[in-house]
């Protein structure tokens, strides 16, 4: 199943199961969606629940607030996280804040999800992570799918969570397809929101990871493999909140720890995973913690640019043998 396949699963399924679920965003109704995640939506519920919208993110990012204020699930798409920044004010001082500033009388039950990250060839303003954005906020749970099992079941535990959630999606990862169990495609398959996954067990060092860089990560431990080198790969999933009892487990077992992300390196992800390592395990560790990161840069729109401004595998293969010592 490719992970827009899952997405789209996940979603018409939320929406079968609960009348006060909808869809809307740029194009998300009569062209199927930008990416296709919404294709069928329409056809299947209608435009009551699938909607169209202006091309004004600040505009029904606070229509979807209200809606959601009154009782209903908005599950509302950014053509591109990076446009969020048009609806920053609704995101986080209408959805984010209002169950803590109502006492808990106010909820605000809606997803915002949509492609975040660097794609290809897209430019400075379409490519920005913003991972560490949304997880610093209080109020926000974030999530972010690598593979199909990720994106159907956090999508389901995003669209039933009481609470505002934001689903980083990748882009790239769209046309991927990954095996799925029946039990991953079941109706009822839901995964907890705090919870990450152990993808690969090892015992050298743990390469934490969350989105697109978890498949970097697998791919530099098989290679790593081969040199005697034996990595736990870490998906996080969730980024808030994070589960720092697996992120400390994983690090006392192997010693060793990297981080690696797409986003820029100050206050990003690896921050806090390194935090978190010198917080739970700092007896536990024989080497210091590291972090690989995109470079600090707007995104370049030459490809060899764009490349250089990017983690790669080889990045993180050499980084894996300098803290290992081998």
């Amino acid at each position: 199943m490719t992970v827009r396949d899952a997405l789209n699963s996940a979603i018409d399924e939320e929406m079968e199961r609960d009348d006060k679920v909808f869809v809307m965003g740029e194009e998300v109704a009569e062209y199927q969606g930008a990416y296709k995640i919404t294709r069928g939506l329409l056809q299947k519920y209608g435009p009551k629940r699938v909607k169209d919208t202006p091309i004004t993110e600040i505009g029904f990012t606070g229509i979807a607030c209200g809606a959601a204020m009154q009782g209903l699930k908005p599950v509302l798409e950014f053509m591109t996280f990076n446009f969020s920044m048009q609806a920053i004010d609704q995101i986080i001082n209408s959805a984010a804040k209002s169950y803590y500033m109502s006492a808990g009388a106010i909820g605000c039950p809606i997803v915002f999800r949509g492609p975040n990250g660097a794609a290809a060839g897209v430019g400075a303003q379409h490519s920005q992570c913003f991972a560490a954005w949304y997880s610093s906020v209080p109020g926000l749970k974030v999530v972010a799918p690598y593979d199909s099992d990720d994106a159907r079941g956090l999508m389901k535990a995003a669209i039933r969570d009481p609470d505002p959630v934001v689903v980083l999606e990748n882009e790239i990862l769209y046309g991927e397809s990954f095996p799925v169990t029946d039990e991953i495609i079941s109706k009822d398959y839901v995964l907890p929101i705090g919870k990450a996954k152990v993808m690969r067990e090892g015992s050298d060092i743990t390469l934490v990871s969350f989105g697109k860089m978890v498949g970097f990560c697998l791919k530099a431990s098989e290679a790593l493999e081969k040199e005697g080198i034996s990595c736990e790969v870490l998906n996080l999933r969730s980024l808030k909140p994070i589960d720092r009892e697996s992120i400390a487990a994983s690090i006392k077992k192997t010693h060793r720890v990297l981080s690696v992300e797409e986003g820029w390196p100050q206050s990003g992800i690896g921050s806090e995973i390194i935090s978190i390592a010198t917080e739970e395990c700092f007896d536990d560790l024989d080497a210091p913690p590291e972090r690989i990161t995109g470079v600090e840069v707007p995104m370049p729109y030459s490809v060899d640019l764009e490349a250089a401004a990017l983690p790669t595998v080889d990045d993180i293969i050499e980084s894996t043998r300098a803290l290992v010592g081998k």
